[in-house]
This record gives structure tokens, sequence and C-alpha cells, in this order.
């Protein structure tokens, strides 16, 4: 299962994974919009890979397969805030 990587230009350590290269037919457009100009990274093939880097591989291959869908949207984790751990550990902020 070939899959074709972009990054965005516009959003940090976001990835698109799309069927076939530069083919963005089953994007919406308002997730390209807000992913911005794609960026060619590679083509990876998804069944000789045990994992990916920053997404579940099984969901990857699932959204790629489903006729409704046929792209992965990769995005990162969000970033914690650290400040308002801290106040939750000292007792500081209430949930």
């Amino acid at each position: 299962m070939l899959t074709a990587v972009y990054k965005s230009k516009k959003k940090a350590d976001t990835f698109l994974f799309v069927e076939k290269r530069d083919d963005f037919s089953k994007v919406p457009e308002p997730l390209l919009a807000m992913f911005g100009q794609p960026i060619y990274v590679m083509i990876i093939n998804l069944a000789k890979r045990d994992h990916l880097g920053g997404a579940d591989l099984e969901t990857v291959k699932e959204a790629l397969a489903d006729p409704d869908k046929g792209y992965y949207l990769q995005i990162p984790p969000p970033e914690e805030n650290l400040l308002s751990q801290l106040r939750k550990e000292n007792g500081v902020d209430s949930d």
C-alpha cells in the first residue's frame, strides 16, 4: 500500500497522507486551505512498515482505504501547558 506524504508549510509537524502523489481530490478544500501548500516529503509503502513515527499505522491504512475519506491528517499532540500543570499541582487552580 503506497502512500504519498506531505508536510504543511503553515502548521509545524503536520503531515498529510494521500493515496497517490499530487492527488488531493479527496481532501476537503477547507482542510487544504488550513494545511497550506503541501510540500512533498516521500512515498512510503505502508504494507512493509511496522509502525509510523507520529501516527498509528492501522489508523492511517484504514483512513486511506475508506472510500469516503482517502486521506489521513497527522497533527502533533497538543502542547503541554506547564504553568497550568504547576498551578494545579500546587493547588492554585481548581477544575
